[in-house]
C-alpha cells in the first residue's frame, strides 16, 4: 500500500524520531490507526487550541500521548493580527497589502497590467476586503497550531506525520504536486501519507476498521462509493471563517450543537481605535458576518 510505503520511508529516514499529529478529526484518526499498527512506539500529539468542537477536543486528548497548548489565545490573535475570513491565501494577501499599500501584493488588488498578464495571481475580486473595518489575517493557524508543533519538534527532534489530503484545497494540492507525500527537503519537513486519499477512502477505512471517531460526526451511512456522515462532514476550528463561502451554514451548526459557545462567538465586540475588535465577553462575529454579507454579497447564515 502506497500510504504504508510513505510512512515506512519517513520512519526509516529519521530513525524513528517521528510523531503523528492528531487533530481529533476523522482524517487523523485514520492516519493514527495506520501508523499505530506499523509502529506502536511512535507518539501521537494533540494541540489543544480550544477552537475545536468539544467532542473533537475530548477525542483528541483521549487518543494522544502528549497534549500541547498555544502561547496565545484566540482573542489575542484577533486583536493583534485579525479575523480569519474567506481563505488563508486571501487573508494573507489582505494582511500583507494593508501592512504595505505600495507592495507588489497590494498591486494585485487593482486593475493593472500585472493582473491582465497573470490573471491567476489577480486579487481584484477581493479588493473590497481592503476596506473592512476590522483586521483580517492568516496568522491564527501559524500561532495556534504550527508554533506549538514546531516547538515540540525542536525540543524532541521528531518529524511529523500529518493527515492532510490534496483534495481539500488548491494550496494543499499544489504542495503535494511539488513536494510529494514526504517533504524531506522542505524548510519544515513533514509527511502527508494520505495526500492522495479521498473523503470516500477515509469514510470506508473508518467503517471497515470500526474506528471510534468524535461524536460530532455522527454515524457513517451509505454504500461503498457513496458514504457520508450523519453529523458534521468536516470539523476543524469551529469559528474559523476560511472557506465560509462554500460552507455558509457552519455557524448554524455551532448554534444547534454548542449554543453557549455560539453566543460567545457571535456576541461581544467593540470599537477600538476605529476598528472592530473582540472583547472578553465575545468575539464579535455578528458584526463581521453582517459586514461580509453586505459588502461581499455573501450569504453566511447564523
Amino acid at each position: 500500500m502506497m500510504t504504508q510505503d510513505r510512512i515506512r520511508g519517513w520512519y526509516k529516514n529519521f530513525g524513528g524520531d517521528v510523531y503523528v499529529s492528531r487533530s481529533g478529526g476523522k482524517d487523523s484518526d485514520v492516519l493514527g490507526d495506520i501508523v499505530k499498527k506499523m509502529y506502536p512506539d511512535v507518539p501521537h500529539v494533540f494541540i489543544d487550541t480550544g477552537l475545536e468542537w468539544l467532542s473533537v477536543q475530548k477525542h483528541g486528548k483521549e487518543v494522544a500521548d502528549k497534549v500541547l497548548h498555544p502561547s496565545m489565545n484566540f482573542i489575542e490573535v484577533i486583536q493583534n493580527y485579525g479575523y480569519p475570513v474567506m481563505s488563508k491565501e486571501v487573508a494573507q494577501r489582505v494582511y500583507e497589502a494593508k501592512r504595505n499599500p505600495n507592495s507588489e501584493v497590494a498591486k494585485r488588488f487593482g486593475d493593472c497590467e500585472h493582473n491582465r498578464k497573470y490573471p491567476q495571481f489577480s486579487m481584484e475580486r477581493y479588493a473590497w476586503l481592503l476596506d473592512a473595518p476590522f483586521k483580517i489575517s492568516h496568522k491564527c493557524c501559524e500561532i495556534n497550531k504550527k508554533r506549538p508543533a514546531k516547538k515540540y519538534e525542536k525540543e524532541t527532534g521528531r518529524k511529523p506525520y500529518i493527515a492532510t489530503m490534496a483534495e481539500e484545497s488548491r494550496l494543499r494540492k499544489s504542495t503535494w504536486y511539488s513536494q510529494g507525500c514526504n517533504a524531506f527537503e522542505a524548510t519544515r519537513p513533514v509527511s502527508t501519507p494520505l495526500s492522495f486519499w479521498t473523503e470516500q477512502d477515509i469514510l470506508k477505512y473508518i467503517k471497515d476498521n470500526d474506528l471510534e471517531i468524535a461524536d460530532v460526526y455522527g454515524d457513517i451511512t451509505g454504500e461503498n462509493g457513496c458514504l457520508c456522515t450523519t453529523g458534521a462532514n468536516r470539523t476543524g476550528c469551529i469559528w474559523c471563517l476560511f472557506g465560509i463561502r462554500q460552507d455558509s451554514e457552519r455557524l448554524l451548526r455551532l448554534k444547534e450543537t454548542e449554543p453557549k459557545r455560539y453566543d460567545f462567538v457571535m456576541g461581544g465586540g467593540e470599537w477600538q481605535d476605529g476598528l472592530w475588535q473582540p472583547t472578553k465577553d465575545g468575539l464579535g462575529y455578528k458584526f463581521v458576518v453582517d459586514w461580509l454579507n453586505e459588502h461581499g454579497n455573501m450569504n453566511i447564515k447564523y
